[in-house]
């Protein structure tokens, strides 16, 4: 708990794998959770946010079978889920993705998920279809139309579909 930062600008230090230290910035929804998860128990400084039943610090292991077990309960209602596998590194992949889609430049992205290279980052933020199409749509020769081909020639269609 001594470790979250729930003030302006609200931020969790976590020590993280190679030993290094990380500042991770929490949007206002993981604040407000936060705080009502405080409000809910016991804590002080020395206590863990992702806790045992005996109060101690939740395993890595731990942390990834809870969270299977609220995707699973989540793919009731969200049937889109099902057959997913949701893991802690498939969410920091997601987190990633979702940053380089708002327009972040990778080099801040990279800094967030505490890498010393650029180049380990590359692996997180392969380009989606959406973000290929964005790319493609920059590039459009002047004077032609933006946007996806779409062929006129219906006989040439049924040829090669027929092929």
């Amino acid at each position: 708990m001594g470790d979250i930062h729930l003030g302006t600008g609200a931020h969790v230090l976590a020590h993280g794998k190679g030993r290094k230290d990380r500042s991770t910035p929490l949007d206002q929804q993981t604040v407000t959770a936060l705080r009502s998860q405080l409000t809910d128990q016991k804590t002080n400084r020395d206590s863990f946010v992702f806790a045992t039943r005996t109060g101690t610090r939740m395993s890595r292991d731990a942390v990834a079978a809870r969270l299977t077990l609220h995707a699973k309960n989540a793919a009731i209602t969200c049937p889109s889920l099902t057959g997913k596998t949701i893991t802690p590194h498939v969410l920091r992949h997601t987190a990633a993705m979702r940053l380089l889609a708002a327009g972040i430049d990778s080099t801040v992205i990279a800094l967030w998920l505490g890498h010393e290279s650029i180049d380990t980052t590359q692996i997180y933020l392969h380009a989606d279809l959406a973000t290929k199409e964005n790319a493609l749509a920059r590039t459009t020769p002047t004077g032609t139309p933006s946007g996806r081909y779409q062929p006129e020639d219906d006989t040439l269609l049924a040829f090669l579909r027929n092929l």
